[in-house]
């Protein structure tokens, strides 16, 4: 029989985690809610040391992810693909920052707790955000993990910032490096 349906989902703990009914104002704060999502992933065994979300213009949570590729079994199931198609299905809109006309919305923002991959690049490309907030590095991931982020191209912030997408990189880099430290210790798989 052929499956027909797809089914993810983030862990129980993320509702508790989360608080919706809050603005958080600077790119600081909206990189270490990502960073404490990827913590608490890490403490609570749901999958691997990355988190995300997703802002809408008035700096509240449209939606968060965290990775959940070996829980469920989906190497599409990072935590910034998580957050795209949890804010998608939330504003019922493919591109986050273009309503059903086509006119611009937004802005919209997502804030990661570590670069994107090279599938996470991707996604970003047409998810429809107008910001894109990094905590840690590639060359982080790779050297404190055993994840392979796979190849971007030479100018990759330069290939976002094309296609309107501002870039702003290292923030609260060190507390990214501490959960992807400890992660990697711990002989983490590499999903």
């Amino acid at each position: 029989m052929l499956l027909a349906q797809i089914h993810l989902t983030l862990p129980a703990w993320v509702f508790d985690a989360v608080d919706t009914t809050r603005a958080y104002a600077g790119d600081g704060e909206k990189v270490a809610l990502a960073i404490g999502l990827s913590r608490l992933n890490v403490e609570h065994a749901s999958g691997g040391p990355f988190g995300a979300a997703v802002f809408g213009p008035d700096d509240r949570i449209v939606a968060v992810g965290v990775n959940r590729v070996l829980p469920h079994a989906c190497s599409l199931a990072h935590a910034e693909t998580m957050a795209y198609m949890l804010a998608q299905q939330r504003t019922q809109r493919a591109r986050l920052n273009e309503d059903a006309a086509g006119a611009r919305v937004g802005p919209y923002t997502l804030a990661t707790s570590a670069q994107p991959c090279c599938q996470c690049y991707g996604a970003t490309v047409w998810a429809g955000i107008d910001r894109l907030l990094i905590g840690a590095r590639a060359e982080d991931v790779e050297a404190l993990t055993e994840f392979d982020e796979g190849p971007l191209p030479a100018d990759w912030v330069g290939e976002l910032a094309r296609r309107g997408i501002e870039v702003v990189r290292d923030i609260r880099r060190d507390d990214a490096c501490e959960v992807l430290r400890a992660y990697g210790q711990r002989g983490g798989a590499r999903y």
